[in-house]
This record gives C-alpha cells, structure tokens and sequence, in this order.
C-alpha cells in the first residue's frame, strides 16, 4: 500500500511538471498556428513520457520476472546483457526527458546556457551510456536475426546521428546541428512509437507475437525518421524563403 502510494505520488509530480512546461509555453508564445501546432506537440510528448516513466518504474525494485524480463529469461544469467539492460532501461528515460527540453522555446529563449548543458548530458548519455547499452541489448533482441537487424541498424544510427549534432555545434554549423539532432531525438522517440505500435498491432491485426514484433523492430524506428526528414527539409525550405525574402529586399 505504503509503495502504491509513493508510485502515485511519483506519477503526479512527473506529470504535473510536464502540464507545467506546456502551460508556460502557451501563455508566453503567441497564439499563432505554428506555436499552438508545437504547444499540441510538446503536450502530447510529455504525455507519452510520463508513460514511459511508468514503465520504467517497473523495474524498481530489480525483479528478474518484470516486463519485458518475462520474455528474456535465457539471457538473465549473461552478466553484461543483464548489466547493459537495465543501464538502457533507466537512462533511456534521461535521454527522453533531455530531449524533451531541447524542444521548448521557451528555454532555449530564457535559460539558453540551461538549453545548452541539457543538450550536452543528452549527447553524453546518448554516445557513451545508453547508446552502446542498447547496443549491445540489441544482438539479443526478440523476434529473431530480422529484429535483431533492425535493432542493431537503430542503435548504430542513433550513435552516429548523436555524434553527428555535437560535430556540428562544435564547428559552429547549428543547421546542420539541429537537422542531426532531430535525427537523433526522432531515434530516442522510437522507445515511445515501439509500445504504440505494440498495441496498434494487437489490437488491429491477426499476427502473431513473434511478426508483429518482427515488423515492429523496424517500422518502431523507420517511420520516425522519415518524419524527421519531412521535417527538416520543411525547415530548410522556410529559412531558404526566408533567406530570399530578404536578399531580394
């Protein structure tokens, strides 16, 4: 009862500091289609995290039989896939909530040095903690060498895209920055898109566990990149407007 409660207490907060961070945001910008479109965004990525947070509390206490765990009893007593899976698990959520803050204008206007050294705890967390974790978790993963492909693919984008944005902040060139950040976080997202895509498969089709899971592996993660790729190349065409709005003057 007493843990209950302390869980209910945890997600309260969470949440609460999430509405929070969109409240601000929505009484600070203006009111214009492209701010409430983002406001809409950002409330429902906070939403989704504070999932995320749920299910990673789980595992606290370390239970061999919890979650995902049910489906990786032989690979238990492997020490370092032990080690490495709850590293991912636990910092993933680091990852999301730091990520999560690099999308507020509101922070990136008021506390831009805050904005900064939050970037730079993700790009760290992301190439030397739970990057390689999922990595390695990833020549493990359920559904067979199919999933296990798609798995490793992600993991070694995500690396790369996340070493990518830090190579361009330090070089000064903060387009192409960006551009690999969302990369980045569109590959961080794929924690959240796996589960939804989890449920839409049982849900609406017959397959079985083990297709479904194949299939997922890697729609999880393609279909955010291809959206950040929409993105980007939205933003690229606005600043090229932008660019010749003003040249042309």
């Amino acid at each position: 009862m007493h843990e209950s409660k302390k869980q209910l207490n945890i997600d309260a907060i969470t949440l609460a500091s999430f509405i929070y961070i969109c409240f601000i945001e929505s009484t600070i910008l203006k009111p214009t289609y492209k701010n409430i479109t983002g406001i809409v965004l950002l409330t429902i990525l906070a939403y989704y995290t504070w999932l995320m947070e749920k299910i990673i509390v789980m595992y606290i206490p370390l239970k061999p039989d919890t979650g995902f765990l049910q489906l990786k009893q032989a690979y238990l007593h492997i020490d370092f896939w032990r080690v490495a899976f709850y590293t991912h698990v636990f910092t993933s959520l680091f990852a999301l909530l730091t990520g999560f803050t690099q999308f507020s204008k509101l922070l990136l206007a008021a506390r831009p040095m805050l904005h900064r050294k939050l970037g730079y705890l993700y790009v760290i967390n992301v190439l030397f903690i739970t990057g390689p974790a999922g990595l390695i978790i990833s020549f493990y993963a359920y559904g067979g060498l199919s999933s296990r492909i798609g798995f490793i693919v992600l993991s070694l984008l995500w690396i790369y895209f996340t070493a990518m944005a830090l190579y361009k902040a330090l070089k000064k060139d903060f387009n192409s920055h960006r551009a690999f950040m969302i990369r980045s976080y569109a590959l961080t997202l794929s924690a959240i898109t796996l589960r939804v895509w989890k449920v839409v498969f049982a849900e609406f089709t017959n397959l079985g566990p083990m297709d479904r899971y194949r299939i997922i592996a890697w729609l999880g993660w393609t279909l955010n990149l291809l959206i950040a790729e929409f993105i980007i190349a939205l933003l690229l065409k606005r600043k090229s407007i932008f660019k010749n709005y003003f040249s042309a003057r």
